[in-house]
């Protein structure tokens, strides 16, 4: 096709948006590919648009080669299959809810794992109607608390997602496995650098889990990977288990003054000049952090909870939340140290010469959770329950005891992988998939059963598959741009070729025109800046803010028989023949 600049609805811009914290949402407004509306709601324009088309048509041909058909929900939906299923509750303040004129309750879907089911239950019944595969390219929307970014963390987003149907666990396995060798498919057609990791499910729920991710350095995810093939996002690291130590022999526990001890680093010199160890000397890693959070539930009713970790680690919030979820988890307040004077601020501990301080069991019934590093047999310093007073030699599981396990400390460079595999190294990226065998869960909470080969009626198994398919977009442009503007591949450039009429001689515009038609002839999406009264540089600066790959310049060489070829991403121009023109460009495919 033939688009003509002077027609197409665009403006370029030559400032930054103000609110432009990445170079992809910066390039894409200067270019005229979208409009912010609202913060973390944008419109699509013509450009963007089409580069949204060419990446929807990849997964397309990739979905209907993987064996799945195409449906379309909608965006607005009732509040009931989500009651049923837990999330309406569980999503807490993250989607948007709304009533209609008779007070009846709805959303905006996040996602539709419960209309897809309810569907399926309506309309089949046998086994013999599975396996089955269907999937969608539909807007989601997410009250986002800090939308940023631009397209890469919105509050309305585009996601392509697939749900598989089987009667056996054995089916479930086939159908995932497609799903997930088109994905990769779908990137390396992108030109998209991804590492698949594994994932916790979250509010989705099911059991195997994982994430595709692109490394990038705005990335919002952090995941951890080793030469030997181990990779996962943080939130489903888990602490390699280590064996517990033998109580016989230890020292007993002592409370020592610890005056002008703010940090673990004034703590640790303090305890190795006044209560040296006979073995070694303290380190960070001997005392014990405890760490006060609230788990907020969706009626904000808050719940506080302590987390004993070594001192030379930090809570990991994605990691909490992961732990502790559907709840949100935050940092305890001023307010909740008031109403629990049993956490002595600063110097909180887990003992006590009285018994216990903490867990459901002792006085103060808050919960006592310990990273797994704390095992049977270690000894720590940590907090006394008593102003600028620290206790000494305190052994896991001599003097004191927990409610369970959270594995919720920061993951570094150089922890063991859980698989025994070697150490990792952390890297940051972003999610642009994700798969999940979500099993039975969903279908068990809507009644969804089939008749299986017996006649008997069994409960359907299902998968999940989502591409964020904006975002992907954005990570794109994020990755193909320099300082004057976007580069894009040309697997999702909106056009082919850009022609240019550099000048207003009225044989350069019949040059530009028969060559534009003649690209189009030879089967290219051309891009024909006939805009007459403006000069060749400004002409020049929209096409490479605008960033089509291929850009044709017809000038003054026109004269002469001659135009230029432009390669965007070299920014290399050489002058070719007029006659060469369409075999320079289309012979190289």
């Amino acid at each position: 096709m033939l688009e003509r600049l002077s027609h197409l609805f665009v403006r370029t811009l030559r400032e930054d948006p103000a609110d432009a914290e990445v170079a992809s949402h910066k390039w894409l407004v200067r270019a005229g590919y979208i409009r912010r509306q609202a913060p973390g709601i944008f419109a699509w324009l013509p450009l963007g648009l089409r580069v949204r088309q060419k990446i929807e048509a990849i997964i397309h041909e990739e979905m209907r080669l993987a064996g799945a058909q195409q449906v379309h929900f909608p965006a607005l939906l009732p509040r009931e299959p989500y009651e049923t299923t837990g999330r309406w509750e569980e999503y807490g303040p993250n989607i948007f809810r709304l009533k209609d004129r008779r007070e009846a309750d709805y959303l905006l879907a996040p996602t539709h794992e419960e209309v897809f089911t309810l569907t399926v239950k309506d309309l089949y019944s046998s086994y013999k109607d599975l396996p089955l595969t269907i999937y969608q390219i539909q807007d989601k929307y997410r009250d986002e608390a800090r939308p940023r970014a631009g397209l890469l963390r919105g509050r309305e987003f585009s996601m392509k997602d697939a749900y598989s149907f089987d009667y056996t666990d054995e089916g479930l396995d086939v159908s995932y496995q497609a799903q997930r060798d088109a994905y990769e498919r779908i990137f390396q057609r992108l030109g998209l650098e991804y590492v698949i990791v594994r994932a916790d499910a979250g509010a989705m729920g099911g059991s195997k889990s994982e994430e595709f991710l692109h490394p990038i350095a705005v990335g919002e995810d952090t995941f951890v990977r080793n030469d030997a093939g181990y990779a996962a996002n943080v939130e489903a690291f888990r602490v390699a288990a280590t064996e517990p130590l033998p109580l016989e022999g230890l020292p007993e526990a002592e409370i020592h003054d610890s005056p002008d001890t703010p940090t673990i680093d004034t703590l640790v010199a303090l305890a190795n000049r006044d209560v040296p160890r006979s073995d070694r000397p303290w380190a960070a890693e001997d005392t014990l952090k405890n760490v006060v959070l609230a788990l907020v539930d969706a009626d904000k009713n808050r719940e506080l909870v302590v987390v004993g970790l070594p001192g030379d680690r930090e809570v990991d919030m994605k990691r909490a939340e992961a732990w502790f979820g559907p709840r949100d988890v935050e940092p305890a307040t001023e307010a909740d140290f008031v109403q629990h004077p049993a956490l002595v601020k600063g110097y909180i501990g887990p003992w006590s010469t009285e018994g216990p301080v903490l867990g459901l069991e002792s006085s103060s019934g808050i919960a006592y959770y310990l990273d797994p590093r704390v095992v049977e047999g270690t000894q720590w310093v940590t907090g006394a329950n008593i102003p600028e007073k620290h206790v000494f030699h305190l052994v896991a599981g001599r003097d004191f005891h927990s409610d369970g396990v959270a594995d919720i400390a920061n993951v570094r460079d150089g922890d063991p992988a859980p698989d025994g595999s070697g150490p990792v190294n952390t890297a940051r990226g972003m999610e642009i998939g994700h798969v999940f065998q979500l099993g039975r869960k969903y279908a068990e909470a809507l009644g969804l059963q089939v008749l299986d080969e017996n006649g008997s009626l069994v409960t359907v198994t299902m998968g999940s598959y989502g591409i964020g398919v904006t975002r992907i977009l954005a990570i794109i442009a994020e990755g193909h741009h320099d300082d004057k503007g976007l580069i894009w591949p040309e697997a999702v450039a909106p056009y082919d070729i850009h022609v240019i009429q550099a000048g207003k001689d009225e044989q350069v515009a019949t040059v530009a025109e028969e060559l534009a038609e003649a690209l189009v002839a030879a089967g290219k999406d051309v891009l024909l800046d006939d805009r007459a009264k403006l000069s060749p540089g400004v002409k020049f600066a929209d096409a490479e803010v605008i960033g089509i790959p291929h850009i044709v310049i017809a000038g003054r060489g026109v004269a002469e028989g001659k135009v230029e070829l432009w390669d965007r991403a070299s920014d290399e121009r050489r002058e070719v023949n007029i006659a060469d023109v369409v075999g320079a460009l289309v012979g190289r495919d």
